[in-house]
């Protein structure tokens, strides 16, 4: 049997991550990917550090979309929770597994490997469909009595719809099924939503003064800005798969410059080694 021993830190982190939640100022979540970058993600003062499933099962070589197990995945959380001293919300993807037992045995794992929040979307497979209504508020009750019974009920539950990230229903219908879907989320016990693709401010704002749940969007190259987010009265915000893609991205364009016109611009301002090497010292 799997160990899902609370560790040490878990409620204190708890406390933490939902005192963020509640402060006036949006939460900002960068996403790391594993233990090094949610270190530099630290030392950069981040307040706490959510995981994004598509890099971290990149930095595994799988693809996004559950392409790790659910003990894979729990072992990279354990990883990044200890590589950092501030609070941990880990991405589940759909759970791992359609039933509520699967979601409770993956919350399970989640909460043992140092992780204070959990991100859980709706939808049965990438692009969808999603799950019912009802089946997806078992999935979120179920998050919730694991999460209690492992002796973390301050796990922080982050229920994602993806109703506009893969175009789910016609578009003037889309507004309405997300807040039916945030009232029966609330009720099954989350605590906030979490709505990838939807970045009209307008739309937004309508979103977040109906929502019973404050709001989470996904932040992009181009897209709203941290202020204009919060002005439309979204509450957290986080970056999805975009550090790892520009982490990948400076990799793969040192790598070009080096095999094409053997010379190294591109690595011209990174952090040195003796200022990475020193976040773990001691660890």
């Amino acid at each position: 049997m799997p160990n899902h021993t609370l560790p040490a830190r878990s409620a204190e982190h708890a406390a933490a991550l939902r005192a963020l939640a509640a402060a006036d100022a949006p939460l900002l979540l960068p996403n790391a990917w594993d233990a090094g970058s949610a270190a530099v993600i630290a030392s950069a003062g981040a307040s706490a550090i959510a995981t994004t499933s598509g890099g971290v099962s990149w930095s595994a070589g799988r693809g996004d979309g559950q392409g790790l197990d659910r003990a894979a995945m729990a072992e990279m959380v354990r990883r990044i929770a200890a590589a950092v001293d501030v609070p941990v919300t880990a991405d589940v993807e759909g759970g791992y597994g359609p039933a509520p037992e699967d979601v409770a045995e993956t919350v399970r794992a989640v909460v043992a490997a140092g992780a204070v929040g959990v991100n859980l979307e709706d939808s049965t497979a990438p692009g969808g469909p999603l799950f019912t209504v009802d089946e997806q508020s078992a999935r979120l009750r179920a998050a919730r009595t694991a999460a209690t019974e492992a002796g973390l009920p301050g796990l922080l539950v982050n229920a994602r719809t993806d109703v506009h990230l893969f175009g789910i229903g016609a578009e003037r219908d889309r507004p309405a099924e997300v807040l039916r879907r945030a009232g029966a989320y609330a009720a099954a016990g989350a605590d906030s939503l979490f709505v990838p693709g939807l970045l009209d401010l307008a739309a937004l704002k309508e979103l977040t003064a109906a929502s019973p749940l404050p709001v989470n969007a996904m932040a992009v190259p181009g897209g709203p800005t941290v202020a204009e987010l919060a002005a439309a009265g979204v509450r957290r915000i986080s970056l999805g798969t975009a550090l790892a893609q520009a982490a990948y991205t400076a990799a793969h364009r040192a790598a070009a410059e080096l095999l094409g016109p053997g010379t190294y611009g591109t690595l011209d301002g990174a952090l040195d080694y003796g200022t990475l090497n020193g976040l773990f010292a001691g660890r």
